[in-house]
């Protein structure tokens, strides 16, 4: 997606890891094969990735700058911190803030960044690491996070059971920082953005609404994390805390959104589309 415009409002994204490392067998435990190759007809070739043999996926942050603010949505897996979950994701050296640059924009013109939930590859560049220790990557923004995530995981991370390391290292050091704001899931961001709790994949998680003067779009974080999940909303991701809650979730986003004219950035879907109907079942497609 090069930088698009909806309105008053213009969309762009960096994209910080261009495949997944969970192949989508693993990461969607229920699905099928087979009824996987029965999408390939709309799934191939813009959601599949011939270079893996398997459906596409990306790590990565949308920017969007309305007419007062320049707003992140999530920021990936970071650099230079140990995720031994994933190779690719390891004390990276990647060129996120470059690629921000290349969009126009540096650490201190961002004014909010927004985490959809907590998860390891969605707050890594929250913060960096600068003279011994974790700093807030965006000096002048505020955080935005519900509150129910951020009490959620900072129960795991105090009673040692979140594993990553994420919390700590990405998500405390902004809210000692002060520059956390924990919000309830229905919170709004100036005129454009707000808060909606769709609920299942974390606790907490919620997907942000933009509205706009040409239309809406919605940045649905992990609601969905293969493409073929609109067609097969049953299947759940391994990283989801409640599959069973995740899953009625995700059925009530894809029937309220289909042919519904707003515009789904999910945030690892490889292109953002929109859910549509077909043959008494759904699918998406891209824009255009």
């Amino acid at each position: 997606m090069q930088t698009m415009k909806l309105g008053e409002v213009r969309i762009s994204r960096v994209i910080e890891i261009d495949r997944s490392s969970f192949p989508t067998a693993s990461m969607l435990p229920g699905s099928n094969a087979d009824v996987i190759a029965g999408h390939h007809r709309w799934l191939k070739p813009h959601f599949f990735d011939e270079r893996t043999g398997d459906l596409a996926s990306r790590i990565q942050t949308y920017v969007v700058r309305t007419p007062r603010h320049t707003i992140l949505i999530d920021t990936g897996v970071g650099n230079d911190k140990a995720r031994t979950l994933a190779p690719a994701w390891n004390m990276r050296t990647g060129t996120y803030l470059d690629d921000l640059a290349a969009l126009g924009v540096t650490p201190e013109q961002v004014d909010f960044v927004v985490c959809t939930h907590l998860h390891v590859d969605h707050v890594g560049w929250n913060t960096r690491w600068k003279e011994g220790r974790w700093v807030p990557t965006f000096p002048k923004a505020k955080y935005v996070i519900a509150g129910a995530e951020w009490e959620f995981w900072k129960y795991e991370n105090d009673s040692g059971k979140e594993e990553s390391g994420c919390i700590a290292d990405s998500v405390v050091p902004v809210v000692e920082a002060g520059q956390a704001l924990l919000v309830d899931s229905d919170f709004k961001i100036g005129e454009h953005l707000r808060f909606e709790p769709w609920v299942g994949h974390t606790p907490g998680h919620v997907c942000v609404r933009l509205t706009t003067s040409a239309g809406s779009a919605v940045f649905s974080g992990d609601l969905m994390h293969r493409t073929v999940q609109v067609a097969e909303p049953q299947w759940s991701s391994r990283f989801c805390y409640d599959p069973a809650q995740a899953r009625d979730t995700r059925r009530a986003f894809v029937e309220r959104h289909a042919d519904s004219g707003t515009m789904i950035l999910a945030g690892h879907f490889p292109h953002p589309g929109f859910i549509v109907k077909e043959g008494g079942g759904y699918r998406f497609r891209l824009p255009g």
